[in-house]
């Protein structure tokens, strides 16, 4: 495997100022691209900013909330005035507004779905219309979670987001592949300020906060880590060696790397002539009923006291 070397490249990062976006910021310049950081708090992003340059790295700030179509051309026309192009962009913004659906709002709704979904869309479509206009290829990278593979008790709105932006990586691939532009959809897991609030994991983040690694049940097990541990897979995809990757939902965390499956259908049964509601009922149980899928994230296995 070749060394990466991103040196030359230009990307850009949604919502970087901490977390995951600014280990995959990091990942990014420590690999030779320049960066542009965004966040909606000017002191977070120009801190950002400091602590890339500060490790050798070039970065600016770009400080807008995502989500709509001018949001997303301040982006992409601020690398190609700080760098002269675009190669990667990295759809890593968002927000929670949790609430089970029966207590959910429109306001609560549309602000997740507006930031996620809308965000990753206008943001891919300005880097895709720059990179296609560049006719040197790119790399779009979009971040996805758990709970849009399987869906989450009391997040409708981010689960919905966040399938759609796996779907999203799927269409992208084959509408932009001619263009020599890779699209692919990352599952990120890691102690972060969304994920510290789950108290199964609530003391770990916390030790870790103190020095103390996690264990390996959580980092193998789990795939459960910092967020430093994620970044890898960014200047990864961005980079030739993986050219030929595109349409995938990848998950990382941890000391874990794995390849999620796309929908498929698992298991089908047949009737002459059609199907009616009786006939459903009767085959139903010894046929495809038999196959019912699992929803839901599955709960963290502890080892026992």
């Amino acid at each position: 495997m070749p060394s990466i070397d991103l040196t030359g490249k230009a990307a850009v990062v949604t919502g970087s100022g901490r977390g995951l976006g600014l280990a995959y910021a990091h990942a990014l310049a420590a690999h030779g691209a320049s960066v542009v950081v965004n966040d909606v708090d000017e002191a977070v992003a120009e801190a950002a900013v400091k602590s890339i340059t500060e490790a050798g790295g070039t970065a600016v700030a770009e400080v807008v909330p995502v989500g709509t179509t001018e949001a997303a051309q301040r982006l992409v026309n601020r690398a190609v005035e700080e760098f002269g192009r675009l190669d990667v962009l990295v759809t890593n913004a968002g927000i929670l507004r949790d609430k089970v659906l029966w207590k959910m709002t429109d306001d609560d709704f549309d602000a997740v779905v507006t930031t996620h979904l809308k965000g990753t869309f206008t943001c891919a479509r300005a880097a895709a219309v720059r990179m296609r206009e560049q006719g040197e290829g790119g790399t779009l990278i979009l971040v996805g979670s758990p709970a849009g593979q399987r869906g989450n008790f009391g997040q409708t709105n981010y689960a919905a987001a966040k399938a759609g932006i796996a779907a999203m990586a799927r269409t992208w691939s084959m509408e932009l592949g001619r263009a020599n532009i890779t699209v692919n959809a990352i599952v990120p897991v890691a102690a972060t300020a969304m994920t510290e609030t789950i108290p199964a994991f609530s003391p770990y983040v916390e030790a870790m906060r103190n020095g103390e690694p996690f264990p390996d049940f959580l980092r193998k097990g789990e795939g459960f880590g910092t967020p430093e541990d994620c970044a890898a897979l960014v200047p990864f995809l961005a980079s030739e060696a993986a050219r030929g990757v595109t349409g995938q939902a990848i998950g990382i965390g941890g000391d874990k790397v794995a390849l999620w499956s796309h929908p498929q259908e698992i298991a089908a049964a047949y009737a002459d002539g059609g199907w009616t509601p009786d006939i459903l009922a009767d085959v139903w149980p010894s046929s495809v009923g038999a196959e019912l899928q699992s929803v839901g994230i599955p709960a963290p296995k502890f080892p026992e006291a």
